[in-house]
Parts: C-alpha cells; structure tokens; sequence
C-alpha cells in the first residue's frame, strides 16, 4: 500500500486571534507542533518528514506557526508557495482572524505588546499587521474568525476540523490502593472497597488483579458487573458534556484497600468495556509497592 505524504499546516493570522490556543489543540490531536518558525527555516522542516524520522517518532502531521514575529511577511508567502509545490507534504494552511475592535480589548485586558505596536498605539499595529497578512488570508485553506467566540469553542472548532482519522477522546485509568494515598489529579475516584477481597483467599493473596484467578472472582459478581456497567455509562454521559467544553482527556481512579486485586480487576474491565468507543490507557500505580 502506498503510502500518503505526512500533513504539515501552517496556522498563522492575526496577532491574539488565538493562535497559540489552536496550536494547544492539534498538539492534543497528536500534531507535531512548532511555534514561531522564522519562514527561511521552513523549508528544513522536509528533513522531518524523512521516512526513518517519521517512523522513530510516530509522527503523521506536523503544524508549525508562522505569524508577524518574524516581520518576514513576503518570507511567509514564498514559504507557503515552496510548499505547496512539494510532494513531502500535504500542506494546508489555517488563518486565525479577529476583528479590530475585539483585538484591542483583548491586548489592552493582558496588558501584551503587540509585535507591532508603533509609538504606543495598539490599534495602529492591529492595522499595520491586517495589511501586511491580506495575501496570506487570500492563500488560507481555512479561517476562523474567533472575534465573538470563546476559548471553549475555538477548541471545539480547530478539534472538529482538524481531528481526521486521529481517536476524539482519551480516557486514562489508574489502579490505586488507599492506603499509599489517594491520587489528587483525577477528575473521578471510584471506590471498590465494598466488594469481596480476594486477599483473604490464601491462594489468591499471593497474585494480582492481573491474574485470571483474581479477575475472575472479582469480575465474576454481579454486584462487581452491575458497578462496571454504571461507571461505563456514566462515562458515556458525561464524555459528550466535556466535549462541548473541549476537554479532551479524563482520568479515572479506581481505588481498593491496597490496590492489588479488586481496583486492577475492576479497571482492566472498565478499561475493556470503553476501549469499544474511546481510547483507553489503563495502568497500576501501586503494584509495584506490594511486597510479595
């Protein structure tokens, strides 16, 4: 099978259109990203797409931002015309745009210097920078206007366009025992302790919620099925309500007396049943404190 050159997008536009949010974004979407590339270095960016490059580093899209920090605008234009003449590269590029008014609020709220501000006035440099983009707008594959739009929905719009064939959502989930602290990053801690313990099983003890034996004495009651199934769909009715707030990852905490046999159990089974729709990554945090 032959296969397809690597996308590389140039995200550029106005100066605090949003530029390092959507940057933020196709990094989360498993983009290379590089910010503030100096147009004369763009055509060096070919030696990533070299095949054992691309290989090592699992990289398949690249986004690099070109904007007037360089004041190289006519250097912007020819970089964009060298690459789109290449076969290294599926090149596309996204213009962030915001009107006048809405950019002057905003550099005058962060208290920022825009790059080219001139004696003092902000507006004149919101002018002189609309001016010198014009003929990389009219080069743009895509524009977002982010002038009445939030933080939140630039994300949902740069997730909706720019996700393709890369998974939509991250769900990570951890394996902990109480007793060597409760984990203070996770957006959910599910506690099984209410469930049977195969420690005091004399030839279960031994083992881990790894094991077959374990997992099925934990797994295998219904009390143990009837939780799974509610944490499953709780998830699955919660999943839509972050992404409308384009949060993209959550880490789940399953938490057990000493994190060996029925948190492990309880999250290779979660974990199971949500990898049919998300993608999961599941791991014990405390297995390795277990003295055996």
């Amino acid at each position: 099978m032959e296969q397809t050159a690597p996308k590389l997008l140039l995200v550029t536009g106005m100066s605090g259109a949003g530029k390092s949010v959507a940057l933020n974004c196709l990094e989360d979407l498993g983009y290379y990203c590089i910010d503030n590339m100096p147009p004369s270095l763009l055509k060096h960016i070919r030696l990533l797409s070299e095949e054992e490059n691309l290989q090592y580093n699992n990289i398949k899209h690249f986004a690099v931002v070109v904007d007037s920090r360089s004041l190289d605008f006519k250097g912007i234009i020819h970089a964009i015309h060298e690459l789109k003449a290449l076969e290294d590269f599926e090149v596309e590029v996204l213009f962030l745009d915001c009107n006048d008014e809405v950019l002057t609020k905003r550099y005058k709220e962060t208290r920022r210097v825009h790059p080219l501000q001139m004696k003092g006035s902000i507006l004149e440099g919101i002018v002189f920078e609309r001016q010198a983009l014009k003929d990389v707008k009219e080069m743009a594959d895509y524009i977002i206007d982010t002038s009445y739009i939030n933080v939140n929905q630039l994300k949902r719009e740069v997730f909706k366009r720019f996700s393709r064939d890369i998974p939509r959502y991250d769900i990570h989930i951890m394996s902990f025992g109480f007793k060597h602290g409760t984990p203070m990053d996770c957006d959910f801690i599910f506690d099984v302790r209410f469930l049977p313990n195969p420690f005091y099983e004399e030839d279960l003890r031994p083992l881990t919620g790894e094991d077959q034996a374990v997992y099925d004495y934990v797994i295998g009651r219904k009390e143990a099925q009837e939780f799974v199934r509610q944490v499953v769909d709780l998830m699955h009715f919660v999943i839509p309500k972050f992404e409308e707030i384009a949060k993209k990852q959550i880490l789940i905490g399953i938490g057990c007396s000493g994190g060996q046999h029925r948190s492990i159990a309880i999250a290779l089974k979660i974990s199971e049943e949500l990898s049919k729709t998300y993608r999961c990554n599941v791991w014990h945090r405390d297995i390795d404190k277990i003295n055996r």
